[in-house]
């Protein structure tokens, strides 16, 4: 069957967002409708697409989960010595976009970024399935491997080694915190006339919201 990709389009009519909607404070207004996509039981809410960078501004981006969020910003954890870490180190700025279909929402984040703290890395790597800390270890991320077996053998030997032990977190592995300094809030609108409202930070550390056109 043929498909015409310009032709796929959707109307959107679900609400709108009005300035005074807003919180002043950007995270709580992020907070308010990060709530509301769980209650719409949305699958796997917290899941975003992070794009990084390269020195010479070389972009990737790929989906990870948001893990933690406060008025210090948005954390989430990987390899440190993954692309993106790799990346993060030469460029570290970023910037998240969560997508929330159901609710015709999406939210920009961009922002500087910094490693967690040991002590955050290491509290939340032991809240994890005994499973899901063996795979810190077992994956040496964005390298290349010879076959999946590799990654099942080697997940084999430390489900045997660690079976009785604590599993320490390995120092490659922990957490990044995206501090933004802008945070725009999209809502899906009829005739394709969005809501687009950005925060912006500024130097005294308040916020601006601007009204931008869609």
């Amino acid at each position: 069957m043929d498909i015409s990709v310009a032709a796929l389009r959707k109307d959107y009519t679900k609400q709108g967002l009005r300035e005074t909607d807003l919180y002043p404070d950007p995270v709580q207004q992020f907070k308010k409708w990060f709530e509301q996509a769980l209650a719409a039981q949305l699958p796997e809410p917290n899941a975003m697409t992070i794009a990084t960078a390269t020195k010479d501004g070389k972009p990737t981006a790929r989906m990870v989960l948001l893990k933690d969020f406060d008025d210090r910003g948005f954390v989430f954890y990987t390899n440190y010595e993954s692309h993106k870490g790799q990346q993060l180190t030469e460029n570290p700025q970023a910037a998240l976009v969560f997508w929330w279909a159901e609710l015709e929402r999406q939210v920009r984040i961009e922002g500087q970024v910094t490693q967690v703290s040991a002590q955050e890395s290491d509290e939340y790597f032991h809240s994890r399935p005994f499973n899901s800390q063996l795979g810190a270890w077992v994956s040496n991320q964005s390298q290349e491997i010879a076959s999946y077996e590799v990654l099942e053998q080697r997940l084999a030997q430390l489900q045997a080694k660690y079976a009785e032990q604590v599993i320490p977190r390995p120092a490659h592995w922990g957490g990044y915190r995206v501090i933004p300094r802008e945070i725009e809030f999209w809502q899906g609108r009829p005739s394709r006339l969005h809501d687009r409202l950005l925060y912006l930070q500024q130097s005294n550390r308040s916020w601006l919201v601007k009204r931008l056109s869609p």
